[in-house]
């Protein structure tokens, strides 16, 4: 089968390699995946600079995401699991080969159906982006009439999730950097929208909310948004992090203290598995029913998988970046 791996970290056009590769046979409690679309998501391009994490294999196959069809099965899986369309999270996490390639190996459970009214390329953005915008709004307790900030709207976490907020009936303010990205996070239902580069955050999010804030803010990057913290968020407020710009950050800590401002790391890798299920189930009736806005910002063949790392790594694709296998 044709695969993308690295052998060492660096650049993406410096250690990417296009080349045949052993397909892999399943085990058992396993089922092999012809992959149609490969996500790529910041936490790939920043495993494959070495940014995050050391290589830890001989040789990787990167990206967690993907979807395609369940074509072999391994013993004690149900033969009937053959031709289903499914997408599957997880795919290089602590394993070597993750579905940057054909074809890819993992425990049936991690090769979730895939509606038959959801194309691949949308499944490919859902391991990563829509599981994370999902722990974060449960984590957070989202609830009827909570006031909700999302940072970074029209990325591929946040635009999921306004729409898991507004679905749980929250009133929900966004930022943005630019006029394209506002009308993206429109679409997906916020309720307002802040362009931080030309709006004073703090000052819009106290005029929306009654000089109240938020009761919860879903945060994209600590490092950058930490000062934000006591102009926007009210006493007792929840903060939901799933990401920074920089491995150390300082905190507003006598605020956070004195305001009982609770802060929840969570790595979406390591999602409960009943929190999972739960998410699995909702996200699934949610596709079903049309009721979920998706945002494919580009997508790129196989050979331009270098072009495809720069994209995610520039910040400046408005939504998941997706590798076509077909």
């Amino acid at each position: 089968m044709r695969a993308v791996y690295y052998e060492r970290n660096g650049t993406a056009r410096d250690v990417l390699q296009v080349a045949e590769v052993e397909t892999p046979q399943p085990g058992p409690g396993e089922v092999r995946v012809r992959l149609a679309a490969s996500g790529v998501n910041p936490s790939d391009v920043k495993s494959r600079a070495g940014v995050t994490r050391k290589i830890a294999f001989p040789r990787v196959i990167p990206h967690s995401d993907g979807a395609g069809e369940i074509e072999r099965v391994g013993e004690g899986v149900s033969p009937s699991r053959v031709g289903e369309r499914v997408w599957v999270w997880n795919g290089q996490w602590r394993r070597p080969f993750g579905t940057a390639a054909e074809s890819i190996v993992l425990p049936s459970g991690q090769a979730v159906p895939l509606p038959a009214n959801t194309s691949m390329e949308v499944g490919a953005c859902l391991g990563i982006p829509a599981y994370t915008a999902y722990q974060a709004v449960e984590l957070a307790g989202v609830k009827a009439g909570a006031r909700v900030l999302v940072a970074g709207g029209a990325g591929a976490v946040g635009h999921y999730a306004i729409q898991f907020a507004k679905k749980r009936k929250a009133s929900v303010i966004t930022t943005v950097s630019s006029p394209v990205k506002a009308e993206i996070a429109r679409r997906a239902g916020a309720d307002h929208v802040i362009d931080y580069r030309r709006e004073h955050v703090g000052e819009r999010v106290m005029e929306f909310t009654g000089k109240a804030g938020v009761d919860v803010v879903i945060e994209v990057d600590l490092a950058a948004n930490a000062r934000l913290l006591p102009s926007v968020i009210a006493p007792n407020g929840v903060v939901a992090i799933y990401g920074s710009s920089a491995p150390e950050t300082s905190i507003p800590f006598q605020f956070l203290l004195q305001n009982s401002i609770d802060l929840k790391f969570f790595l979406v890798y390591q999602m409960p598995l009943q929190l999972r299920a739960q998410a699995t189930t909702e996200i699934t009736r949610m596709l079903e029913r049309g009721e979920l806005m998706h945002n494919v910002a580009q997508t790129f063949a196989l050979a331009d998988i270098a072009a495809a790392h720069e994209a995610v790594e520039s910040g400046k694709a408005m939504g998941n970046v997706v590798v076509n296998l077909g």
